[in-house]
């Protein structure tokens, strides 16, 4: 990359995209059809294709539906039609089946369920004859004045840009030099730890995601994705210096944790086990949401999880961060002459979304699904087994009035500079 001045006036837009996740390909492919100049620099050396089952939801599916990409997302659907709680010896206590009537709130599982890795393909898909992708680099700092903000990347180059838009994740670079001095820290801890990584399947696992709860605050999923793997995640609920900075430890180290903590809980944790020590897919994160006032600082910008991560637990990580990026880019298309306008519509129009998706999460509800003892597990699923068998749960949502995300509805914004969405 070299120093080349930004594009011309007429509300065209030379944007550079730090990230390339699911919210930063979404924002590059609405930005490119409208009109403007599109790069986006990924860290990792290519498509960062991998990661956990991910899934969509209300205003989610509508952002997709728009895009145009609604049948690609159906093509490559996991094949999970519920969510059963199972007790130490694997005996189903109770099964909350998915809402596909295509109406009301989704359940536990969603009807649009997809590998993160499969979204993110098909997301890249739909913009690389359209955009500038640069792998292996990333921003390491940025000046900027009133007319450009030039980013200097970590192979020494640099380049000058009308927008430099934050899509790197939850622990987003970009978001530490966008927020003042003396910021407090924008993370909103849950008290909750999470690891995730694939094992081969047996004949014994099934489409339905098993859910197991042991004492002490843990819980261990399964869900498989296709013929010859397994996803395993194990949650526990620990507030400790030690679990939250475990994640920023090496691998070896972390695996090490998750042993220690879940070693005696029963059910197919030996399996799970084993089947960590020598996967290379582990990811260990603390669930926390972003909260911040402060999105956008001159001409640099946040989308996604940077922004406003609402925490796996909210059940609208990517919806949020796909509306995000639809949001940001139907304000640039109609105001990109005049980008203190398109950043404050933008923050204005939004917000009041996430701060319905983050109030999803509620930490006395978390922690009444994790209990810390063996009596209140039996006296969990004692009431989830009856609660099924009514199937009060299908009725519920069935009959729900909104689905995740409430009342809020995605606004008609320019898919172009010059024509609105119908």
């Amino acid at each position: 990359m070299t120093d080349r001045a930004p594009a011309p006036g007429n509300g065209r837009l030379k944007v550079l995209i730090c990230g390339g996740g699911i919210a930063g390909e979404a924002l590059a492919h609405w930005l490119a059809r409208g009109g403007h100049r599109v790069t986006v620099v990924e860290r990792f050396p290519a498509l960062r294709a991998t990661g956990a089952q991910v899934d969509l939801r209300g205003q989610g599916i509508d952002a997709v539906e728009r895009m145009g990409l609604l049948d690609a997302v159906r093509s490559r659907l996991v094949d999970e039609a519920g969510v059963a709680f199972v007790d130490r010896r694997g005996r189903k206590r109770g099964t909350i089946m998915a809402n596909t009537s295509g109406r009301g709130r989704q359940t536990l599982t969603s009807e649009y369920e997809i590998m993160r890795g499969d979204l993110v393909r098909i997301l890249h898909d739909a913009t690389r004859k359209d955009v500038d992708h640069v792998f292996g680099t990333s921003v390491e700092r940025f000046e900027q004045d009133e007319r450009r903000v030039v980013a200097h990347f970590s192979d020494g180059s640099s380049e000058a840009f009308d927008l430099l838009v934050g899509a790197d994740g939850q622990g987003s670079r970009i978001r530490r030099a966008v927020l003042p001095p003396g910021t407090p820290d924008p993370y909103w801890r849950t008290g909750m730890h999470m690891a995730h990584w694939f094992v081969p399947r047996t004949a014994s696992d099934s489409g339905i995601r098993d859910t197991y709860l042991a004492p002490g605050g843990r819980m261990i999923m399964r869900r498989s994705h296709n013929p010859t793997e397994t996803q395993v995640y194990f949650v526990l609920r620990e507030r400790s210096a030690q679990a939250s900075a475990v994640h920023r430890e090496p691998v070896e180290r972390q695996k090490q944790f998750w042993t220690d903590r879940f070693r005696d809980a029963g059910w197919q944790t030996a399996r799970f086990l084993e089947g960590m020590r020598g996967t290379e897919s582990f990811y260990s994160q603390e669930v926390v949401q972003v909260r911040t006032d402060t999105w956008s600082r001159g001409r640099v910008v946040l989308v996604g999880d940077a922004a406003h991560c609402a925490s796996p637990y909210s059940g609208m990580g990517t919806s949020g961060g796909l509306v995000g990026a639809y949001v940001l880019a139907g304000e640039l298309n109609r105001h990109g002459h005049d980008l203190p306008t398109a950043l404050a519509r933008y923050d204005r129009v939004l917000r009041p979304f996430v701060d319905e998706i983050q109030a999803e999460v509620k930490p006395h509800l978390l922690r009444l699904g994790m209990p810390g003892s063996p009596r209140a597990v039996d006296a969990f699923h004692a009431v989830t087994a009856l609660a099924c068998r009514l199937r009060v749960p299908e009725f519920v949502a069935r009959h729900a009035k909104e689905d995740r995300g409430g009342a809020w509805r995605l606004p008609d914004m320019p898919v172009s500079r010059h024509q609105d969405v119908p």
